[in-house]
């Protein structure tokens, strides 16, 4: 008897597949942690658990197959947020600079911001650990690292752009076609 409870606990405790997807699809979109147990119907710890798991392997699968791609422009800013306690985040020690030149020839015309300022905005929006002025930063550095991953992953291979009308992921030569959560799930190995 104690064997079959075992069995069924183990069962019980594991996700399928389509439901580590609504996980992932709610937690892109831009959802809390706590919000997402609840929409999707798992306790808080099972998403907290499903985060590095898919996350490390999201990292893993960019780090591999996302190497030597075509650029012409590129276009940099810095984005940030708060890391375990936004208290003890504020005011930052100082603890020096160095001055460094980084130069290049880009054509006048190409000069801008306004993309890299725009996947920023997509960052925020699609990342609550990332949210400006509230309570749903990142307390630990590992998950903020694997939420980074799982955004990116789904950003570059299941969103069409509007401008590109393809994935990053099609244009870049990466996939032949939109991805959905399932699929990336398989590519990225998660059973």
């Amino acid at each position: 008897m104690l064997d079959l409870l075992k069995h069924n606990t183990t069962i019980m405790n594991r996700l399928n597949k389509e439901a580590r997807a609504k996980i992932i699809a709610a937690l892109v979109e831009g959802n809390f942690i706590r919000a997402t147990s609840r929409m999707c119907g798992v306790a808080f710890n099972t998403v907290l658990k499903l985060l590095p798991e898919i996350g490390k392997a999201c990292a893993e699968y960019q780090q591999r197959v996302f190497r030597n791609l075509p650029s012409k422009r590129i276009q940099c800013d810095e984005i940030w947020a708060f890391c375990y306690s936004k208290q003890k985040n504020v005011p930052a020690e100082f603890l020096g600079c160095r001055s460094l030149i980084i130069s290049g020839s880009p054509k006048a015309k190409d000069i801008s911001t306004s993309y890299v300022e725009r996947q920023n905005l997509t960052i925020r929006m699609g990342m609550r650990c990332f949210t400006r002025l509230t309570n749903g930063f990142s307390k630990k550095i590992e998950n903020h690292f694997y939420a980074v991953a799982i955004h990116c992953m789904h950003y570059n291979s299941c969103r069409i752009h509007k401008t590109l009308r393809v994935t990053p992921a099609m244009e870049a030569g990466t996939a032949d076609h939109v991805w959905t959560t399932e699929e990336m799930l398989d590519r990225v190995c998660i059973k």
